[in-house]
């Protein structure tokens, strides 16, 4: 999936690597006097590590003229370079196969770096080492197993002290998907952490060559006269029948280096887990992305993660035209006196500015959610598909209904699974101003867009509070950042840049034309789940006729001129157009009326315009 810019980068670095790669197989195999072993671990160390395989290759090992390959990898620095060559060609490849298998299994990120280590550590000492270069070394097969475990315990130990922490920071980051080996950024991770481990290791292999107990560079040619293969003069004899090595390190050096690597090892696997949760696997995280800036600690539950994770761009099956309106009135179709309505809920791509779409969760395509209009006792039934990757339910904001109507999930009703349908079936006791909205995992789906209006007419008309206009005010609140949308949270990393009226932020607003002397009813409703916001009217104060639904008495009734509308309330008010001109209706927190901290002819987000002629 491409989410970030530099997920375009790792495409570049790919086929960089796979040109590197084929270059150096090329050449290797053409062209370079060097035993099969050490052509292999330059070709997958290449395919790792991409331009930097490459350049080792060119800088250390590829022969410049005919003849040379000796005097030219005969450095010490060159050695060393031959020697963690192989031993990350061969224990690279365990971890990285290891890693795609405990990714896949969901086994999680402890006991995945445990078994990455001792597949690393197999594959390199058991078939890399002791079975492709026993022909060099000599001896029996279980003899170079025995002479190579002890550098080969210290190669890895030192090259996994590098990769671990780097996979596990990286991995349980901010950028989940680095879990899954189907994303590209895991081997983006896997590449990254063989290049740290390869810098680990490389001190470690330079002092074991030179104390004789690693191979380095190797020069291997065609046979001379008499059958006698030239000597690769890199100072540890000839490469023909057997590559006997004399180790110069004493016990002592080699039990402090095994010591050191083995508390650098233990380090570089324990330490990540202060600050990272590697008890969770790939299944747990399920490639989420988090928000920016957001504190992820080392108890932080994967259902948390994915609650505040970023909507996954692909997931969006439909783009809402730029200038697409929700609050669209949903027209029911009468069943035997009842009125039904068909509601679904999915993900698309919302436009909340020409220019701004976010990645959101709708009802019936529409942010907010198509408008419900009934009358006081009418029998209602709402027919509910849910077309989300996750379980949802419907809540009836205010209104009395029946338990099992309510929407609570695992409380009032089971959660409804994905493609799962329910039922909300009630008779309408109340009148006024309502709402719904999601009811399961509410500080998500709520958040990216999963509300409505439900309006409810009184069975006696008279009881309906009169006004030339009625509109609808319901507010929202999106984080949206590196193209990403994330659901809007008090908390940190999760705090809002964009605010909306009717899934749309000023100047997209709604302008609402009227003539001097006419009234507006406008109704207020928290359908965001964070702020309370402060509804300002200019151009005279506004009459508070009904809170929560229910009507005031018209002597509880008050005059004001800003509401503070807290998520979940609502208010009617009164405004009657005084003079003639263009007349805000805002939040009066000032960020809420910016667009990601930026004004837009002379405003932006909760920001609307009454144009009184």
């Amino acid at each position: 999936m491409i989410a970030f810019p530099y997920d375009y980068f790792l495409v570049a670095w790919f086929a960089f690597a796979l040109a590197s790669t084929a270059y150096v197989a090329v050449d290797q195999f053409g062209n370079n006097p060097e035993p099969t072993v050490m052509k292999w671990g330059f070709i997958l160390v290449t395919l790792y590590m991409g331009p930097f395989g490459l350049l080792l290759y060119v800088l250390a090992d590829k022969e410049p003229r005919p003849g040379q390959h000796e005097e030219f990898t005969s450095p010490l620095w060159k050695q060393g370079v031959g020697s963690t060559i192989h031993c990350v060609a061969g224990d690279a490849t365990g971890i990285i196969m290891a890693a795609v298998i405990t990714a896949s299994l969901g086994l999680p990120m402890w006991i995945d770096l445990i078994v990455e280590y001792i597949a690393g550590f197999s594959f390199g000492l058991f078939i890399f080492q002791s079975l492709f270069m026993k022909r060099m070394m000599g001896g029996t097969y279980w003899q170079n197993v025995k002479m190579s475990f002890m550098p080969e315990f210290i190669s890895m130990n030192a090259m996994m002290a590098g990769m671990a922490p780097t996979m596990s920071y990286l991995m349980m980051g901010r950028d989940m998907r680095a879990m899954d080996p189907l994303e590209l950024i895991f081997w983006g991770v896997m590449s990254l952490g063989v290049m740290v481990g390869f810098t680990t290791a490389y001190p470690f292999n330079v002092w074991m060559v030179k104390k004789g107990i690693k191979h380095g560079l190797m020069t291997e040619r065609p046979e001379k006269e008499g059958g006698q293969q030239k000597d690769g003069g890199d100072g540890h004899g000839s490469h023909g029948g057997g590559h006997k090595m004399k180790s110069e390190a004493t016990t002592p050096q080699l039990a402090a280096l095994a010591g050191v690597t083995s508390f650098l090892l233990l380090t570089g696997m324990i330490v990540p887990g202060f600050s990272v949760n590697l008890r969770l696997s790939a299944r747990d995280v399920d490639a989420s992305i988090m928000p920016p800036g957001m504190i992820n600690t080392f108890d932080l539950p994967a259902a948390a993660m994915k609650d505040m994770a970023a909507v996954k761009p692909r997931q969006a099956g439909f783009e809402a035209a730029s200038d697409a309106r929700g609050d669209q009135p949903l027209e029911p179709r009468i069943e035997n006196g009842v009125k039904v309505f068909h509601i679904d809920a999915s993900i698309i791509r919302w436009h909340i500015l020409p220019d701004v779409a976010v990645d959101a969760y709708a009802y019936n395509r529409q942010i907010p959610g198509p408008r419900l209009q009934v009358t006081e006792g009418d029998h209602i039934r709402i027919n509910f598909t849910n077309h989300l990757p996750e379980s949802t339910t419907v809540h009836w904001h205010g209104l009395i209904v029946p338990n099992e109507m309510d929407g609570p999930a695992k409380v009032a009703q089971p959660p409804i699974p994905p493609g799962g349908t329910y039922t909300y079936d009630y008779t309408v006791g109340q009148h006024g101003t309502y709402f719904y909205h999601s009811h399961d995992h509410p500080d998500r789906q709520q958040a990216l867009g999963l509300y409505g209006a439900l309006i409810i007419a009184p069975k006696n008309a008279a009881d309906e509070v009169k006004a030339d206009l009625d509109y609808t005010i319901q507010l929202q609140e999106w984080l949206k950042r590196e193209w990403l949308t994330y659901p809007a949270m008090l908390m940190e990393g999760e705090l809002p840049n964009y605010f909306t009226i009717n899934g749309k932020a000023y100047p997209a607003t709604d302008t609402i034309n009227m003539k001097v002397g006419e009234t507006i009813k406008v109704r207020f409703i928290g359908t965001n789940n964070n702020f309370v916001h402060p509804m300002h009217i200019h151009g005279g104060p506004f009459e508070v006729v009904a809170v929560d639904g229910v009507t005031l008495q018209e002597s509880a009734r008050y005059q004001a001129d800003t509401v503070n509308v807290g998520p979940g309330q609502r208010y009617d008010v009164l405004w009657t157009a005084r003079k003639p001109g263009k007349w805000l209706v805002h939040c009066h927190i000032p960020h809420h009326t910016a667009n990601n901290n930026v004004e837009q002819n002379g405003g932006g987000g909760l920001m609307l315009v009454l144009n009184v002629n």
